[in-house]
């Protein structure tokens, strides 16, 4: 494995700030090796800079598919996510089954799942009906709807497991979140490769979130986040096609317009503005991504806006790096409202196809509120319509008055040091059983992090905030956007019960924060090769570390059966306890 001919050091694709293209003729280029503006091929004759390959360089870079790769690397574009997401797939499936009955909040969703298989809606459960489920006898569903305050998706990606395995054993229940856990190292991984351009800083980010506790926890127990996160890197994805693909557009069309005036500059009134760039078709998968994220927990409702607001202000750069005058307001209303009118009906209407099971339904939960309460003013609504918006404000009414205390949960001032993970399984094994062979044995399940990577990533997002401001590298504002959506919300609601395991929604964007710092650290294909052998090695000693530390903590993350002792040493904080 190794980087591409760029340099592996995140930073601004090439034509930012008047940098040119390889059109010049040789004379006229610069060659002198080096940082800022030296070391950059310069346009010579104005015309040049509107040929399509020129527009294309100056916004997209040199490397604008896999196929740009030298041959030595494409095949490593694909092995390198293969390979992490096949180790994360080790750690996520193996003992998947233990422990053999429902933890923590499993006792919700996996009872949930089934009853979707069984009749397309929730349904009620007797008292004890944990002990019947953990024994293999799923089938005393009552016949009565359940009320339940949590979208559709994450339910029926649990139900897909247990309709492939049976919803008689853990495999069955969990097989949803460990697919899907798996398939997000897998992404990001691609997603690093598209940010960073450095196959070795791909396999970095991949291998943090395969090693990564938090993560493994959540891809190994059956709750709605790891769905949540895992359609919010898949919508994040798209988009970054989509800014491509946006690009390669605006290249072609101002391309055109320049080679059909005489000088081979576009006219004035085409500089004015700029093209309209057509049917974004990334935009739409993005907006299905974003659809069942919502479809997962309401909560992926910030990603929406801050994920709209990214991709109007990438077409907003793109616009001024070709030449486009009025690139602000261009963007506005040449991108901007057509990105609205792409992503946010389609999310809304693929939310509203998640609940196709209730809306199928006959007796599901307020399924026929509006008969029972007909309307003056809102009558000539349809009744499901009304139906399902009754649904959703006592749903809001729910969330909004949710303050119970429980014992762990844990204010987001904590999150980013991992101030009081939760702990989702704890048992004593007498003396004698299975593992145990002292007097005092533990198996637990704690959603604590990998240490290297929560508070290698809490420095991280601090020097990304300082290198988006000095630099301007969207690299680094997309992932700082990442972050604040899944993050800061949460501080809108002081009173209300949150927990640790929130943060799983907004992970993938610490780990890319991360490795763009670690990026920094390895420094330039230009750089001086002492100083890329130091960065090589500072950043081979954050990897070892991390690997090191999920060794660690590997028994309390999968239920192991290990001493009390070695339990304790593991506590490294008492909030952890």
């Amino acid at each position: 494995m190794g980087c591409v001919t760029q340099s592996s050091v995140p930073r601004a694709p090439s034509g930012t700030a008047g940098a040119g293209t390889a059109t010049a003729p040789p004379a006229e280029r610069l060659h002198v090796p080096g940082r800022g503006l030296l070391g950059h091929n310069w346009v010579a004759r104005p015309e040049a800079a509107f040929s399509a390959a020129a527009l294309r360089t100056r916004l997209i870079g040199t490397v604008q598919s896999w196929r740009d790769y030298p041959p030595s690397l494409r095949l490593w574009y694909w092995l390198v996510p293969t390979l992490t997401a096949a180790l994360g797939g080790i750690l996520r499936f193996f003992r998947l089954d233990t422990p053999h009955s429902l933890v923590f909040d499993e006792t919700y969703y996996v009872k949930d799942a089934y009853s979707y298989l069984v009749s397309g809606y929730e349904r009620n459960w007797p008292s004890k009906a944990n002990d019947s489920f953990n024994a293999g006898n799923p089938a005393v569903l009552l016949d009565t709807p359940e009320y339940v305050v949590h979208p559709p998706v994450g339910k029926w990606m649990i139900a897909f497991g247990m309709w492939l395995f049976g919803p008689d054993n853990p495999l069955g229940w969990r097989f949803g979140a460990a697919l899907t856990g798996t398939l997000s190292i897998f992404l990001l991984s691609l997603i690093a490769l598209k940010l960073l351009r450095s196959h070795l800083l791909a396999a970095v980010a991949g291998l943090l979130m395969a090693v990564d506790g938090h993560h493994l926890v959540m891809s190994r127990t059956s709750l709605l986040d790891v769905f949540l996160m895992f359609w919010i890197l898949a919508a994040f994805g798209a988009l970054l096609l989509d800014r491509d693909d946006g690009r390669r557009r605006l290249a072609v069309r101002l391309a055109a317009a320049a080679a059909s005036a005489k000088d081979g500059m576009p006219s004035s009134l085409a500089l004015s503005s700029g093209p309209w760039l057509g049917m974004r078709w990334w935009r739409l998968a993005a907006g299905i991504c974003l659809g069942l994220a919502v479809g997962t927990k309401w909560s992926a409702l910030a990603f929406v806006a801050a994920f709209g607001l990214l991709t109007v202000f990438w077409d907003m750069g793109a616009r001024r790096i070709a030449g486009i005058r009025s690139w602000p307001s261009a963007a506005i209303i040449k991108d901007g409202i057509p990105a609205f009118l792409t992503m946010i009906p389609v999310a809304g209407f693929t939310y509203v196809c998640t609940w196709a099971g209730w809306l199928a339904s006959r007796d599901a939960y307020y399924r026929h509120w509006a008969a029972g309460n007909p309307s003056r003013e809102w009558g000539w609504v349809p009744g499901w319509i009304r139906s399902l918006t009754h649904y959703h404000l006592e749903a809001y009414k729910f969330h909004q008055g949710l303050s119970s205390d429980h014992p762990y949960e844990a204010s987001p001032w904590t999150w980013l040091i991992m101030g009081r993970p939760t702990s989702f399984y704890y048992q004593s094994p007498a003396q004698g059983t299975a593992g145990c062979e002292v007097s005092s044995c533990s198996s637990a399940i704690l959603s604590v992090g990998n240490p290297v990577l929560w508070w290698g990533a809490t420095i991280a997002v601090v020097v990304l905030l300082f290198w988006w401001a000095g630099r301007r590298d969207w690299r680094a504002g997309a992932i700082l956007a990442g972050v604040a959506a899944g993050y800061l919300p949460w501080f809108l609601y002081p009173d209300r019960t949150m927990f640790f395991f929130y943060a799983v929604s907004f992970e993938p964007f610490l780990v890319l924060a991360l490795t763009y710092a670690l990026g920094l650290v390895l420094g330039r294909s230009s750089d001086p090769p002492w100083r890329r052998r130091w960065g090589l090695h500072v950043v081979a000693v954050v990897v070892v570390l991390a690997v090191v530390a999920a060794a660690y903590f590997y028994p309390v993350w999968t239920g192991e059966v290990i001493t009390y002792q070695d339990w304790r040493l593991r506590m490294w904080m008492p909030s952890w306890i």
